[in-house]
């Protein structure tokens, strides 16, 4: 006899009653289910008869399916009617010129209109992954700063903006003009290795995508440093792994700009991500000393009912509009301008056959006639807290 008291073969017996039970529960679910979406009228009387045996059943079913369809209004895009948006964005206006102290926190909605995907619009990377369908490549040598990348320079460079903290690795803040200092780029950048032999580490901008060897826990770049010769790493964060370099992540600055912070404005970001930092939205104050919320961007995101304004409309739209608002120009691109190519540090000669990837060019037409380099997919673009892990999740989920 065993120590419950129930001999081997009655354990067996006791397990198929379970499972049996589970069975006959998991049918009388699949009935339930098909009559519910049967129209009132078209049920039989028998049918109705189970339904009113099944109350149990019958709600919770019903409650997954307005949690469904909670879901799927959440991904929806809404835009404000243009009389509405221009009033609201009149309202940010006064926000922006009343702040003592504004950040801007963006996410991947502010580089749609540079051609590279987010993640969770109608076409996001994770949206499209989710439903079992590739994601395209794309060419990030193209990719160029938008009229939101030069309209938050413009803001700091005015003083209205203090510091940018963005979930991005594509670079395009840095490539716009804005200072270092005032980024916190959390997630990495994309043009930028590092040795973390050296004290304090050296950094390395380059003018190509750094990442083409890397991936989740493996960040090794295939290049060494110019100093010590260690090995140099990317600074991208996927999705699972904790950022520990200083810079470009720059948390130090991160943290110090929300705990200043009289108001936050979120540009093009579902802050699924940003959310989880407490650090980022001064939870240990009373909700009355607490930064105010202003958030754009086309879907709902967790914080909707904290701001003091939501404003459905493309980054680029509304920034166009604030800029106006503001009185302030937008100062155009200039590829011959960016910053980037001062910054930069060149590879030395043994260096030049160490990666693939297309360089970003001062003028398109220096870019080589024969370019064999190989575009980057949209997942390792937005690598950051995405990367290529959530990638290969979503393939095995599609497997199964």
């Amino acid at each position: 006899m065993a120590a419950g008291g129930l001999s081997r073969s009655e354990r067996k017996a006791a397990e198929r009653v379970r499972r049996l039970r589970e069975e006959q529960q998991r049918e009388r679910l699949r009935q339930v289910s098909r009559i519910l979406r049967k129209a009132a009228a078209e049920r039989s009387a028998e049918e109705g008869r189970l339904l009113a045996e099944s109350e149990d059943l019958v709600t919770e079913l019903q409650g997954r399916s307005r949690r469904r369809e909670g879901l799927k209004r959440r991904q929806e895009e809404v835009c404000d009617d243009p009389d509405e948006l221009r009033r609201k964005v009149r309202e940010l206006a006064s926000a922006v010129r009343n702040a003592r102290y504004l950040v801007v926190y963006t996410g991947a909605g502010i580089s749609t209109a540079a051609s590279i995907p987010d993640y969770r619009g109608p076409n996001g990377v994770w949206t499209l992954l989710q439903k079992g369908r590739s994601v395209s490549a794309a060419d990030l040598s193209e990719a160029e700063p938008t009229l939101t990348h030069m309209s938050i320079m413009r803001l700091h460079e005015q003083k209205l903006v203090q510091h940018v903290v963005s979930q991005n690795c594509d670079g395009l803040h840095l490539r716009s003009g804005l200072p270092r200092t005032a980024i916190s780029e959390l997630h990495g950048n994309m043009y930028i290795e590092v040795c973390t032999s050296c004290i304090p580490n050296r950094e390395y901008v380059r003018v190509f995508d750094v990442t083409e060897r890397t991936a989740l826990h493996r960040h090794q770049t295939g290049r060494t440093c110019h100093k010590c010769g260690a090995q140099l790493r990317d600074t991208i964060v996927h999705f699972g792994e904790r950022g520990t370099l200083r810079q470009p992540l720059n948390w130090e600055a991160a943290m110090e700009a929300a705990s200043k912070a009289d108001t936050i404005l979120c540009l093009g970001s579902s802050l699924k991500v940003l959310k989880k930092y407490p650090c980022l939205w001064c939870m240990t104050k009373p909700p009355s000393r607490r930064p105010k919320l202003y958030i754009v961007n086309l879907q709902w995101t967790p914080k909707d009912d904290w701001a003091a304004l939501k404003l459905h409309g493309k980054c680029d739209d509304v920034m166009q509009l604030l800029m106006d608002e503001l009185g302030l120009e937008i100062p155009l691109y200039n590829r011959c301008q960016d910053p980037i190519f001062s910054m930069a540090t060149p590879l030395r000669a043994d260096e030049e056959g160490s990666h693939n990837r297309k360089s970003l060019c001062r003028n398109r037409e220096e870019a080589p006639p024969e370019d064999r380099s190989t575009p980057l997919s949209s997942a390792a673009i937005l690598g950051g807290w995405f990367g290529r892990g959530c990638a290969k999740r979503a393939k095995r989920k599609k497997a199964t």
